[in-house]
């Protein structure tokens, strides 16, 4: 997982350090956002590889947070968490776009496990970007 980039989004500062620690320890490049406003900054500016992000935040929620995410870059793989999560709102979510959805506390393998799916995941979308734009390039030059 080395040269990961994460992005964590929570407004519980004690939480996001452990998180922080612990991925860092993991060989991962850890940034971390206070809130949904601080997020969409970092995301704008930086590439990441995955964005773990809380649902229930103060001001601008995590499905708030997740669908301007996703403005900004429609490949953000992002797994959302919460302390207070349900079957409807983890459904929704993953309507909205997110890859999965995990109660806290997350166990930390199976986060783990999620972020190793979001780095697949956008590989993935990069090798198709990538043969998209090959095969465009091939159409206009008539190859």
């Amino acid at each position: 997982m080395e040269n990961d980039k994460i992005l964590i989004v929570d407004d519980e500062p004690d939480f996001v350090d452990a998180l922080a620690k612990r991925l860092k320890n993991h060989g991962m490049d850890v940034d971390t956002a206070n809130g949904g406003e601080e997020a969409l900054k970092k995301a704008d500016a930086h590439d990441f590889t995955a964005i773990v992000l809380d649902l229930k935040m103060p001001g601008m929620d995590g499905l708030e947070t997740l669908e301007r995410l996703k403005e900004i870059n429609a490949d953000l793989q992002i797994i959302l968490l919460t302390g207070h999560g349900s079957i409807r709102e983890g459904v929704d979510a993953m309507k909205h776009g997110a890859l999965d959805f995990l109660e806290k506390p997350a166990d930390f393998d199976q986060l783990l496990k999620k972020i190793e799916a979001a780095k697949a995941q956008r590989m993935l979308l990069v090798k198709k970007n990538v043969e998209d734009k090959m095969t465009d390039i091939m159409k206009k030059k008539g190859w």
